[in-house]
């Protein structure tokens, strides 16, 4: 709880198993979260015994794998459907330290942002952690595009250390997104669509054998759709293309 506002976070889990407790203890460690639900995209392993041992713990899994953008559906919706006011994306896998989720709440809960992402691009931690180099140089590059077509300065639009506050979870329609890794992308380019400034706090991160990736042909793939997103936003701006997407969201100005 953090100055009355239930605080919970959320983890897209598949095949877990080695990492979930010792994130999940992290997490609690941190003295402000009320509630982790956790949401198995149908792993092969143990991530679901693991889970329902786990104090506190809303276990929801998936009948057939949806994909990382159809988990992170669920947990936002589950979220909402909690009472969550502020809510925090965390992945299992201990990629992301836990230990910046009273930062990223006290940002949300001061009602200075609703939205706050863990950056390994501040502080130079990327390359310190163990990012391949050519996943870096691909990260590197979508941001300057993704920044020219979406007028925004982020230092990066592709970690997955996200908190929300809940007003901007209900106004941005990620169920329109797509099931893939580009959510992610997606759903940072419907916050800037809104109006909504986006803070950034440096963030360690490890690149572990146990922390979840993505293969080149699928990273190539997830880039190609970080592109479309951003052209997309322009074209859109432009009033040159109906998305679907932007088309229908009204920005804080117009909504007000």
């Amino acid at each position: 709880m953090y100055k009355n506002r239930k605080v919970v976070v959320v983890m897209p889990a598949y095949e877990a198993e080695q990492t979930l407790r010792k994130t999940y203890d992290e997490v609690m460690a941190q003295g402000v979260v009320d509630q982790v639900i956790v949401v198995d995209d149908h792993s092969r392993d143990h991530t679901v015994e693991i889970a329902k041992t786990l104090p506190g713990t809303l276990v929801h899994r998936h009948r057939e794998n949806t994909g990382y953008g159809g988990n992170q559906k669920s947990c936002y919706r589950l979220a909402l459907e909690q009472g969550g006011d502020i809510v925090i994306m965390v992945h299992p896998d201990y990629q992301y330290t836990p230990r910046l989720i009273p930062a990223m709440v006290s940002l949300i809960g001061s009602e200075l942002y609703h939205c706050v992402l863990g950056s390994r691009i501040l502080g130079g931690y990327a390359l310190k952690g163990g990012m391949p180099l050519w996943r870096y140089v691909a990260n590197r590059f979508l941001t300057l595009v993704e920044n020219l077509l979406m007028d925004a300065k982020l230092s990066e639009y592709h970690t997955g250390y996200r908190a929300f506050s809940r007003e901007l979870l209900e106004r941005v329609p990620f169920e329109k997104n797509s099931d893939d890794f580009v959510f992610d992308n997606q759903m940072l380019a419907q916050i800037l669509w809104l109006g909504y400034t986006i803070a950034e706090v440096s963030c360690p991160t490890s690149y572990s054998a146990d922390a979840s990736s993505i293969d080149f042909a699928r990273s190539v793939r997830y880039g190609f759709g970080c592109l479309h997103t951003a052209l997309s936003f322009r074209l859109a701006r432009m009033g040159m293309l109906a998305s679907r997407l932007f088309s229908s969201l009204k920005t804080r100005e117009e909504a007000s």
